[in-house]
This record gives structure tokens, sequence and C-alpha cells, in this order.
């Protein structure tokens, strides 16, 4: 596979706009696992292979278990996630696929069981900044295997 382009040299505001999203999830008090997991499950619904790549090994390097990123796909038959992140996993689905469903009300009371009002915001923001980071590295074939773990986990990204 080769990349298109680069967005980041391209347009750097762009990039700039994407990790300030990045930094208020990161900084809104959600979860570190609870986010790598809805950034997975939306890489993998959208089939974005660069942020599979980067999400999977922060997962890994932030202490997840190796078996539930594994099940991650089919985490509606696994016994491995709380109640709390099955609710953000159907949210996460709902949202990500918001055209075949309107978010039905059924996740949002889901949700609402697990998650303060100002929770559900964040999430929903978390939804929206990693289907906005698969667009863009799938539109243009961001090129997948060089990624580190951590790699942009900065001072500047959690600041």
């Amino acid at each position: 596979m080769k990349s298109r382009l680069d967005y980041s040299k391209v347009a750097p505001g762009v990039r700039d706009a994407m990790l300030n999203l990045a930094k208020y999830v990161h900084s809104s008090g959600l979860e570190e696992s609870l986010v790598n997991l809805v950034d997975i499950r939306a890489s993998q619904i959208n089939g974005c292979a660069w942020c599979l790549d980067m999400h999977n090994k922060d997962a890994l390097a932030s202490g997840e278990n190796e078996q539930r990123l594994y099940m991650l796909s089919a985490w509606r038959e696994s016994p491995f996630y709380s109640d709390r992140e099955r609710a953000a996993l159907a949210w996460t689905e709902a949202v990500t696929l918001v055209t075949d469903s309107h978010v039905p009300d059924d996740v949002y009371e889901e949700a609402r069981k697990y998650f303060t009002e100002k929770e559900l915001v964040d999430l929903t923001l978390a939804v929206i900044a990693i289907n906005g980071w698969n667009r863009l590295n799938m539109s243009f074939r961001t090129v997948p295997g060089d990624y580190k773990p951590r790699q942009y986990q900065t001072a500047e990204m959690r600041a």
C-alpha cells in the first residue's frame, strides 16, 4: 500500500485541530482503557488499519489484556467487559454507524445507566474524534506499521 499524501504536512492545522479534540477527550476524566476500547472498536468498524495499529499498541502499552483486544469485535458474546464498557461499545457502534440506526433510544438509555450527562457527551466526542482520524487516515492511505506505542501520548496531547 502506498500513501496518497501526508495530510499533516499539507495542512498542519488539521492535525492540530484533531489533536485538540484528542487532548480534550484524554483530559475529560474518561478512563484511558475505555477510550482505547472505543478507539479500537470504531476503527474495526471503519476498517482503518493505521488507527488499529496505533490504538492496539497503545492499549497494550497501557496494560490492556490481550484477550480483551482479541475479542473486541465480538464483545457482545464475550464475558471480558464491564457493563459500563458494554454500554460504551454499543454507543460507539451506534454513533459510528449513525446512518444505519440514528442512535436508537434503547442504546441511549443503556448508556445513561453508566454515564453521567457530561461523560456521555465526552464519550460521544471520543467517538467523533476517532471517526475523524479514521476518515483522514483511510482517505489518504496512511500506511500502518511504523507507529511506536504511546508515540502521540505526549504532554502536548495530554496537557
